[in-house]
């Protein structure tokens, strides 16, 4: 009798067990990166940029991107602690996205139609130009065509070395690392002319202490780069909402507070927030 009595009261802790898992499951992780936990989102974020995305020495991220995607996140109903940073480097965005690595991903993500043919974009929450920078000294480079026989760099995956190659200085000998870290030492070291990207990703680099009066923007506005926030194929609800925040951060002055604490001190010239399309 004791032991019948013993396996109903075993039997009824497991059924409250089961029940209580399964009234859980709603906390569990929306990130869509499928590495579970309690109400956690996986963003991905560029960690080398500063100005934009990047990871400090002491852990924690600090950007304008990191801004943009904490406001976005909040919105959706997760505060920063909730977020799970994931470094997304340009040439493994899509797969992040594709992946269910990340849920979305802000790290100066240029729209364009090749880009939009395996993901959407939220946005755009910033304008942008490519531009060069070049060595305080070298007064060779003023224009896009000076780059035909110098050695410019850029990282793999990114859209601006293509354009200076195919559209503007065919000639240039390029070269492609993995982060634009690799590319600021080669032009430190001579063993590159150029680096091109983004004014605004390139204006963060110059402004850092270390490489104060070192180098130069060149002041060329190459190209038009609308920066999107990335996110699976056809989810339209997360694309709406993700809007919805976007034109909520710009309407309360949150974004215009973002873009002078980050791009302020180096003297950078933004253009407007552009219209959400």
């Amino acid at each position: 009798m004791k032991l019948h009595k013993a396996s109903a009261a075993a039997a009824a802790a497991l059924v409250l067990s089961l029940t209580a898992t399964a009234c859980g499951g709603d906390s569990s992780d929306d990130s869509g990166s499928g590495d579970g936990g309690g109400g956690k989102i996986t963003i991905g974020i560029k960690f080398d940029q500063p100005g934009l995305g990047l990871k400090k020495p002491d852990g924690t991220y600090a950007g304008f991107d990191v801004d943009v995607a904490t406001y976005v996140a909040k919105e959706l109903g997760y505060d920063a602690k909730d977020i799970v940073w994931k470094e997304s480097p340009s040439a493994e965005r899509e797969n992040l996205i594709a992946n269910g690595d990340v849920k979305f991903v802000v790290a100066s993500y240029s729209i364009n139609d090749e880009r939009k043919k395996k993901v959407d974009f939220a946005g755009p929450y910033f304008l942008a130009h490519q531009d060069l920078l070049v060595r305080t000294d070298d007064s060779s480079i003023t224009k896009a065509e000076d780059l035909n026989s110098k050695k410019l760099c850029s990282v793999t995956g990114s859209t601006s070395a293509q354009n200076v190659k195919e559209e503007l200085a065919p000639k240039a000998d390029l070269q492609e690392f993995g982060g634009y870290s690799e590319c600021l030492t080669g032009l430190e070291n001579k063993a590159v002319d150029a680096l091109t990207t983004d004014d605004s990703i390139l204006a963060g680099y110059a402004s850092q202490q270390e490489h104060q009066g070192k180098f130069k923007l060149a002041g060329l506005k190459l190209s038009d780069e609308n920066y999107g926030i990335g996110l699976k194929k056809g989810d339209t609800e997360l694309l709406t909402k993700i809007n919805d925040a976007l034109k909520k951060m710009e309407s309360d002055g949150s974004w215009q507070k973002a873009v002078t604490a980050n791009f302020g001190p180096s003297g950078y010239k933004n253009e407007p927030a552009p219209a959400i399309s």
